[in-house]
């Protein structure tokens, strides 16, 4: 099952050796990355820094639209009063059947600040209890998934219950 979850850290450079440890997972075939976004937002920083991976052979597949919509109405577009709901707005449009839902997008706006950053990821076709050792230590906080609700508690439980 094609699965997107956000993982919040707490420090700027967190989503970049996470991803490091999902490669190596990827690798040893623990999971298939389909696609993958990283956000830094470094202390003193007016704004965040994204940068997006292509991660598998079929470029066809819309993924960097989707981030560029994604991150850019979440993060770059203009932050003041009424704005950004409406990017916010635009945005549940433009994600309207993929199951990210409003409540969801602001939630990922709200907690990607200054001082953290976050690894947004397309995986397939996870071992997940393999996978979470490779997880253990590295601060990460699932802020937001697809997956039902018994799917989201084994993947916390795999990953060291790491609730929002």
């Amino acid at each position: 099952m094609t699965t997107f979850t956000v993982w919040k850290y707490d420090d700027p450079k967190g989503a970049e050796q996470a991803f490091g440890a999902i490669k190596y997972a990827s690798a040893d075939d623990l999971v298939k990355i389909v696609d993958h976004a990283i956000v830094t937002w470094p202390l003193g920083a007016a704004k965040p820094e994204s940068h997006h991976g292509h991660d598998t052979n079929w470029r066809g597949t819309g993924w960097g639209a989707f981030w560029g919509v994604l991150l850019g109405s979440l993060f770059f577009a203009p932050v003041i009063g009424g704005v950004v709901g409406a990017g916010v707005g635009a945005l549940v449009r433009a994600s309207e059947g993929t199951g990210i839902t409003r409540d969801q997008l602001e939630r990922i706006r709200a907690e990607i600040t200054e001082g953290t950053s976050a690894l947004f990821l397309v995986t397939d076709e996870a071992n997940l209890d393999r996978l979470g050792e490779r997880f253990h230590g590295l601060g990460s906080r699932l802020i937001e998934t697809n997956l039902t609700e018994t799917e989201r508690d084994t993947l916390l439980e795999t990953f060291g219950d790491h609730r929002p």
